[in-house]
């Protein structure tokens, strides 16, 4: 029984039985992955007739995105696999994508988009079987290879991609099916740059020393 959860663009969840796919979730709001990841869990699980405490694998898309977002998937992701006693593994989310569309019969080298916002792009460069030869990076959409690109970011940046035909989105049955065999990236996310946010510096003293006298 295979859980998959990514919060690297929107919240997905996919569950698989025996590699079948029992359930799905997606909830589209991009800033709302804290009040809707479990509630969405939950859901999937009791549709499928499933306890999580039945999970024999938990997989985790790690990314690159957003902070916040990243860091409630993964955490969610741990705590279920330790309360069920359920293998943890962590994958590229732009691997994902790339899958999905390898199984398509991509015809050559590609990319996988998704908006890292700031004007820039999280990008990877693919083989036809959807093996990953390059990335992930983060740069403005101009800088991404020039070659047929597929995933959310394709969206935005149309008339700056080599736009082809495929998934604009992470499917959620390809995580929970093809994830478990996906490259294996760790459980750490890949934010590739700093946070918006930071903790503030020390602040300065503004007492007055008074020299001795």
């Amino acid at each position: 029984m295979v859980l998959g959860i990514d919060t690297a663009t929107v919240v997905c969840v996919g569950l698989a039985v025996d590699g079948r796919i029992v359930g799905l979730g997606q909830v589209a709001d991009r800033m709302a992955h804290v009040e809707q990841l479990t509630p969405l869990i939950r859901q999937v699980c009791r549709e499928a007739g499933i306890s999580a405490t039945e999970l024999t694998d938990v997989v985790v898309g790690l990314g690159p995105g957003p902070y916040t977002g990243l860091r409630v998937g993964i955490v969610t992701a741990r705590v279920l696999a330790e309360i069920a006693g359920a293998r943890l593994r962590g994958v590229c989310t732009l691997d994902v994508i790339a899958a999905s569309y390898a199984a398509a019969d991509a015809g050559g080298e590609f990319v996988v988009v998704t908006d890292a916002r700031r004007k820039e792009v999280y990008w990877a460069r693919y083989a036809v079987d959807g093996t990953r030869l390059e990335g992930p990076s983060v740069s403005p959409a101009d800088d991404v290879p020039r070659l047929p690109t597929v995933g959310p970011g394709t969206l935005l940046y149309q008339d700056r991609l080599q736009v082809a035909a495929g998934p604009t989105a992470l499917d959620p049955a390809t995580l929970a099916t093809v994830g478990p065999r996906l490259s294996d990236a760790g459980v750490e996310p890949l934010y590739l740059r700093r946070p918006d946010a930071a903790e503030p510096g020390r602040r300065k003293s503004v007492l007055v020393r008074r020299g001795r006298g």
